[in-house]
């Protein structure tokens, strides 16, 4: 994700409305577009060719990479919904080719000093909230009313349903894949399918590991692993050990990993 400096505080090829209201101290990159009403405070950085649309809110410490396209009635930035939270510098940096729908909201971290941090290539759809301290991948899906409580992690190319509550310091893997109105309160394994209103393991995530060009074979031996994770009755170290043995490819010893730094403990069947 690209942090940018260095640009003039407006560039000469940006189109900022006469209604918005850009502080002088914030940067706005070239071929930039800022629409009718926006708000850019001090201290925000806003990259080559991004769109904000009409009524977009880009509060202080803010940082967006190029191509960035954010709707309308979005707001970046804001204070963390935490009780703790004092008041201190703290910042939401976002990387390139993002595409934020109407009417979310991205809040920076809590901790002095601390960030939330946006890979690239996101999908967020409308109407939710990412919380302070989060870290998104690249290449997810997040769709309408989804909800990212505080310190949750998301790996690249996961898909969020709409209507999903994700619990403070959840990790959800890559290509793992949950369904609308799914409570996420365990950390979830990457490359899996997961529902229930307490989320519990369906299987592999076979759409989604086809769409990201997968090919049968890696599929074969995660299918075996999610057996053995989950069916097999084996204790969970026990589990582990035969897909590091028996399956040793990248998709499966990631999967392997992940599930051992969980401090949450995953999801079950």
């Amino acid at each position: 994700m690209a942090i940018l400096y260095g640009f003039m505080p407006i560039h000469p090829s940006a189109s900022v409305a006469e209604s918005a209201r850009v502080d002088p101290r914030a940067t706005i990159g070239a071929g930039a577009r800022i629409g009718e009403f926006c708000v850019v405070e001090q201290d925000v950085v806003i990259g080559p060719a991004c769109l904000l649309e009409p009524y977009v809110y880009v509060k202080r410490w803010t940082t967006l990479g190029e191509r960035n396209e954010i709707s309308a009635g979005t707001v970046l930035g804001t204070d963390p919904l935490d009780k703790t939270f004092t008041g201190e510098r703290s910042y939401l940096r976002i990387g390139s080719g993002n595409k934020i729908r109407e009417h979310y909201t991205i809040s920076r971290g809590t901790a002095p000093e601390s960030l939330t941090e946006i890979g690239d290539r996101n999908y967020i759809m409308t109407s939710g909230h990412i919380a302070h301290n989060c870290k998104i991948g690249n290449d997810t899906v997040i769709a309408s009313c989804a909800l990212i409580a505080g310190y949750v992690e998301i790996e690249d190319q996961a898909f969020i349903s709409g209507g999903v509550v994700v619990h403070q310091f959840s990790k959800i893997g890559r290509l793992a894949m949950i369904a609308g109105n799914t409570r996420v309160n365990s950390d979830v394994p990457p490359f899996f399918l997961y529902a229930g209103h307490d989320i519990a393991a369906r299987g592999l995530n076979v759409v989604g590991l086809k769409r990201a060009g997968y090919k049968a074979s890696d599929l074969s031996a995660l299918k075996k692993a999610y057996q053995l994770l989950y069916r097999s009755g084996l204790k969970l170290q026990d589990a582990l050990e035969r897909i590091e043995r028996e399956l040793p490819t990248p998709e499966t010893l990631h999967l392997v990993t992940f599930i051992r730094r969980s401090e949450r403990g995953i999801c079950r069947e």
